[in-house]
C-alpha cells in the first residue's frame, strides 16, 4: 500500500519557515491581533485571520502575473494610426508606505503603429501593476511603459487621478483631496497637440 506523503499542520509560529505562505500569514494577522490588545479567539475575530490572509493574497495577486499572462494572443494586426483612448478604468491599489487603500480611475491611450489590442487587455494591465504594494506616481508609469514594451505604439498616454486612505484617515486628514499623476511616452511627450488632446479627453465627462 502507496503510503501519503505528510501534509504539515497549519502553524501558529510565524518564524515557521516550513509553514504554507497562507499559514504564515494568518499566525501573523493572529500576532497583530494580540498586540493590538485584542483577542483573537473570540467570537468575531477567529476567523478574522483567514479573510485577513486572503484578502491580503487578492489584493497583491499582481505579484504572480506577468502582462504576456494577461495580454494572451490579443494584438491584432491593423491599420489605425488614430488615438484609442479607454477612460474611467477603475483602480485598486494598496499604498506601500501604509498598507492602506488608494482607489480612483485611470485614463488610458495609445497611438497604434500596425497593432492594436483587445479593448479589455487595458484594464488587465493596470489590475496587474495596482493589485500590488504600490506608489502611484510608479503605478502611472509602469502601465506607461508595460503598453510600450507590448504594442511599440506611435506614442503611450496614462493620467490616474485617486484618493488615498493614508491621507484621509491618518496624517493630514485631508478627506477631499485627490492626487492626479501621469506618463507619456512618444507622440504624447514629443507633440503638443497631441497631449493635450489626450488631457482634454481624460479630464472630459463624457459619461453615456
Amino acid at each position: 500500500m502507496k503510503e501519503e506523503p505528510m501534509v504539515p499542520a497549519p502553524t501558529d509560529d510565524p518564524d515557521d519557515v516550513s509553514a504554507e505562505p497562507e499559514d504564515l500569514l494568518e499566525s501573523l494577522v493572529k500576532r497583530e491581533l494580540h498586540l493590538l490588545g485584542e483577542d483573537p479567539e473570540r467570537e468575531g475575530l477567529v476567523r478574522t485571520p483567514h479573510r485577513v490572509a486572503g484578502a491580503l493574497r487578492f489584493l497583491t495577486q499582481g505579484y504572480r502575473q506577468t502582462v504576456e499572462d494577461v495580454m494572451g494572443s490579443a494584438i491584432f494586426e491593423e491599420a489605425h494610426d488614430s488615438m484609442v483612448l479607454v477612460k474611467d478604468i477603475e483602480i485598486y491599489s494598496l499604498c506601500e508606505h501604509h498598507m492602506l487603500p488608494f482607489f480612483g480611475k485611470a485614463h488610458v491611450a495609445y497611438i497604434p503603429d500596425g497593432r492594436i489590442v483587445g479593448l479589455s487587455k487595458l484594464p488587465r494591465i493596470v489590475d496587474v501593476f495596482a493589485r500590488r504594494l504600490q506608489v502611484q506616481e510608479r503605478l502611472t508609469e509602469q502601465i506607461a511603459q508595460a503598453i510600450e514594451d507590448v504594442l511599440k505604439p506611435q506614442g503611450v498616454g496614462v493620467v490616474i487621478e485617486a484618493v488615498h486612505l493614508c491621507m484621509m484617515m491618518r496624517g493630514v486628514e485631508k478627506q477631499n483631496s485627490r492626487t492626479i499623476t501621469s506618463a507619456v511616452r512618444g507622440l504624447f511627450r514629443r507633440d503638443n497637440r497631441t497631449r493635450e488632446e489626450f488631457l482634454r479627453l481624460a479630464a472630459s465627462d463624457t459619461s453615456l
